[in-house]
């Protein structure tokens, strides 16, 4: 079993910096691939990045040069640092993990999910 607990969320003006952290619990961590999944009002959950345990990274288009997703497995953490924020970027954000060791943008794949992090940036 993992628990995901969120954290950093807030709110930015446009062009500005957060960033997020998820603490895990759960002798599995290590063995688990991470993801951050965003979801705005209205919308569908969408895929933002997603790392591997030995650190390969993913990206969707639309953060990719902007978000940086890390992870210390020594810490049972992930963090996402987002930088250059827009508007668009306003959501909730989750963190989810995949109990298999290669990374996933569909959220259907992950087995455990944070409660989220709201992150609101104004223009």
């Amino acid at each position: 079993q993992v628990q995901l607990v969120e954290s950093g969320g807030g709110w930015v003006q446009a062009g500005g910096s957060l960033r997020l952290s998820c603490a895990a619990s759960g002798r599995t961590f290590s063995d688990c691939s991470m993801g951050w999944f965003r979801q705005a009002p209205g919308k569908e959950r969408e895929f933002v990045a997603a790392i591997t345990w030995s650190g390969s990274t993913r990206y969707a288009d639309s953060v990719k040069g902007r978000f940086t997703i890390s992870r210390d497995n020594a810490k049972n953490t992930v963090y996402l640092q987002m930088n250059s924020l827009k508007p668009e970027d306003t959501a909730i954000y989750y963190c989810a993990a995949r109990r298999w060791q290669y990374m996933s943008s569909n959220p259907t794949d992950y087995d455990y999910w944070g409660q989220g992090t709201q992150v609101t940036v104004s223009s």
